[in-house]
């Protein structure tokens, strides 16, 4: 799920968490830029740990919320796939989130790997003149080989 998509997965508890309104309190509609975290689901399995993406963002909630026994529980897991990051250094964490979000988590997946919530839009990165940028191809071709490779579930 992305954005809402993402909020209704923690809605329904199909993925922990809340998605609460930005630290600004302001829709925040911009570029962003996530780190990989993990390559070991079907969505980002054709990505490689530590790539640097942009993608969009456009949200009044994105502020990804668990209190800190379950957010160490997350953590501890590997189920978090996207931190929000600077594209010079590579660094991700709590200060490169545009929306506060804690430990700047901007994707999570299911323990099996199978679900996937993400806040920003790679979706919108895939026409080099309307958003700046491919990297949205990426990830899309990385779940459709994944998905071809090793089946739908």
């Amino acid at each position: 799920g992305i954005c809402n998509g993402f909020q209704i997965l923690t809605e329904t508890k199909m993925l922990p968490g809340a998605l609460l309104p930005n630290t600004s309190l302001t829709f925040i509609c911009r570029r962003c830029h996530v780190r990989v975290e993990r390559t070991d689901n079907k969505f980002t399995a054709g990505l490689k740990e530590g790539d640097v993406m942009q993608f969009p963002i456009a949200h009044h909630e994105g502020l990804f919320f668990l209190p800190d026994d379950e957010l160490k529980k997350l953590e501890e897991a590997g189920r978090v796939v996207f931190r929000y990051a600077d594209p010079k250094t590579g660094r991700a964490g709590a200060e490169y989130a545009p929306n506060g979000a804690l430990n700047g988590i901007a994707g999570i997946c299911s323990e099996k790997g199978n679900i996937l919530g993400l806040m920003p839009h790679p979706e919108r990165a895939t026409i080099p003149h309307l958003n700046g940028g491919t990297d949205g191809i990426r990830f899309w071709n990385s779940i459709a080989g994944a998905f071809k490779e090793r089946g739908a579930c």
